[in-house]
């Protein structure tokens, strides 16, 4: 590691010192955050335009976010390690400044080859996020803050979720979609320049001590670089984390599409869906914030809200609703998924070895761009050949798995794993 990184921390900072510097770097990277998961979701609102301009199938498009997420996982994993080798901050820049070439390349291009090549750089660009984020924020941030973090941390991200379709769709329908992806390469720039002048923010150099608040469930040290593979719960958390972001994937993509047809919703209504559920999910983020200032619950409030979201995803199918019953029904999916989403964190936050964190968060996220690789190819198979029910259906039984997994997460972490415990 470099040495800025190993520099422990020489006194302790006064309250409002401490206050203003997590604050600021929350706030940094809160941002970075949301252009990322903004940039995840600057193709599927433009799916129809896209379609019909390049002459390409729904499972192709599909394909586009596949080669996007199998990249990033794979990009995900190695930039753990230059993260825990170089800091995060020359890490975060690179994977900016990929997001803002990727968007300016769509809208530059004129064929599928030329979508698919920006897609791989895209997913180049993203991969870099999540070990970057929770290295800075694990490492910077009061322990006592830590759930809050997250919880602001997972909002952005929502709302970069959330921007994404409410600024492409004007653009393109008042432009095209060329000149939408073209501002969305161009919002990125302004952000990857806003934080170059706030750099000093994101270099890493105190590191607090949480020696003596870790409990002896907690994460074990590890010493070789790939020791922490030996963890068995990494791997439990990997596929936790693959099933979830299936699911997510279904909802962002296909799922108010689908419910369309089955419910006969006008689009005017269903193209407000996904919005509401990312801007109801913030708002359970925050309320989030506080369920996870007790770790011990972390596993029952994830266990929880997936069966209510499974419960409520059901209902597209088995009910009769009328437009603003669906808009009730992704609202609260959102809220309920949202308020999870801190504790979800905690779940990898505690067996994340110190001196491995942008390994394990590297890895076990990876299981993200998995989960949504595989989920926008084969749901995007079942829509074109217009099987709603069964993409509905399938939301419902990934998110009744993710009750299970979550139920089961202590005892994976507490099984025996032959390192010495912190």
């Amino acid at each position: 590691m470099n040495s800025s990184q190993n520099t422990p921390t020489s006194a302790p900072k006064s309250s409002t010192f401490a206050l203003k510097s997590d604050f600021q770097l929350i706030s940094l990277v809160g941002l970075a955050h949301m252009f990322s998961h903004f940039a995840q979701l600057v193709l599927p609102p433009l799916f129809p335009w896209i379609k019909d301009s390049l002459g390409v199938s729904y499972a192709e498009l599909g394909f586009l976010m596949s080669i996007f997420f199998v990249v990033s996982c794979a990009v995900q994993a190695i930039s753990g390690f230059a993260v825990d080798r170089f800091g995060p901050r020359p890490i975060l820049f690179v994977g900016m400044s990929c997001l803002v070439l990727a968007n300016w390349g769509y809208a530059l291009s004129d064929g599928y080859t030329q979508m698919t090549f920006c897609a791989f750089l895209a997913g180049v660009g993203n991969g870099v996020f999540h070990p970057v984020d929770y290295t800075l924020l694990n490492r910077k941030v009061t322990p006592s803050r830590l759930g809050h973090a997250y919880s602001i941390h997972g909002i952005t991200g929502s709302l970069g979720w959330a921007l994404a379709p409410t600024l492409m769709v004007p653009i393109a329908l008042a432009y095209s979609w060329h000149m939408a992806l073209f501002a969305a390469g161009t919002l990125g720039f302004a952000v990857l320049v806003f934080l170059v002048i706030k750099r000093s923010e994101l270099e890493l150099i105190q590191v607090h001590s949480t020696q003596n608040n870790r409990s002896e469930e907690e994460a074990e040290q590890v010493e070789g670089t790939f020791d922490f593979l030996k963890i068995p719960v990494v791997w439990f958390c990997f596929a936790f984390f693959l099933i979830y972001s299936a699911s997510l994937s279904i909802i962002q993509a296909y799922a108010p599409e689908a419910v369309r047809h089955l419910q006969s919703v006008p689009l005017a209504i269903i193209a407000s869906c996904l919005s509401l559920y990312m801007v109801c999910s913030a708002f359970g983020m925050f309320l989030g914030g506080f369920l996870a200032t007790n770790p011990q619950r972390a596993e029952r409030v994830v266990g929880l809200a997936f069966f209510m979201a499974g419960c409520l995803s059901l209902s597209f199918i088995f009910a009769h609703l009328s437009g603003w019953q669906v808009l009730t029904v992704f609202a609260f999916m959102g809220l309920i998924s949202g308020c999870a989403s801190p504790s979800r964190d905690l779940l990898v936050k505690k067996v994340a070895p110190e001196n491995a964190t942008g390994r394990i968060y590297g890895v076990v996220y990876s299981g993200l761009d998995v989960g949504q690789a595989l989920s926008a190819y084969l749901f995007g198979v079942l829509m074109d050949r217009q099987n709603y029910t069964a993409v509905i259906l399938g939301l419902s039984v990934l998110q009744s798995i993710l009750v299970l997994g979550a139920l089961n997460v202590k005892r994976a972490r507490r099984a025996p794993t032959g390192f010495v415990a912190a």
